[in-house]
């Protein structure tokens, strides 16, 4: 399986952070996980609320635990609550947050990491995190 460089973690938090502010969004906090669950790379923009990076933790590590990009997690939580919960229980609150911002990092169709980030709204988090992996010359696994 092929590696998720931190050359491309750095890439994915840059260019997600810089469509951010193209954009005009609140301060965010970008997290990158390898397929092993090693955490690659993390920035949290200065004037970022608290909690943002754990909450960002949580969206990625969902979608790595899940094998799932966190739309789909958020997806399946409004029609499988117990599961989503049980889930949740079994891996520690907060590193399970089902809602989009948690995306899939793919290459060649093997996942090799996931990317995670919190700050504006989960529609607007997910934007960045595509445009990172893109970015970066990868595939970006939303769940959608």
């Amino acid at each position: 399986m092929p590696d998720l460089t931190l050359e491309a973690a750095r890439t994915i938090v840059a260019t997600a952070l810089d469509t951010a502010r193209a954009r005009g969004l609140k301060p965010l906090a970008v997290v990158v996980y390898d397929a092993r669950g090693c955490l690659r790379c993390v920035q949290v923009e200065d004037g970022a609320s608290l909690r943002r990076a754990e909450i960002a933790l949580g969206k990625a590590n969902g979608a790595l635990a899940l094998g799932l990009g966190s739309r789909a997690i958020a997806k399946r939580a409004e029609e499988q609550p117990h599961f989503v919960a049980a889930v949740s229980h079994l891996v520690g609150p907060a590193a399970l947050v089902p809602v989009p911002g948690g995306v899939l990092i793919r290459q060649s169709g093997a996942v090799i990491g996931a990317v995670g980030i919190s700050g504006d709204t989960s529609d607007n988090d997910e934007i960045c995190a595509v445009a990172g992996i893109e970015a970066a010359g990868l595939d970006a696994d939303t769940g959608a």
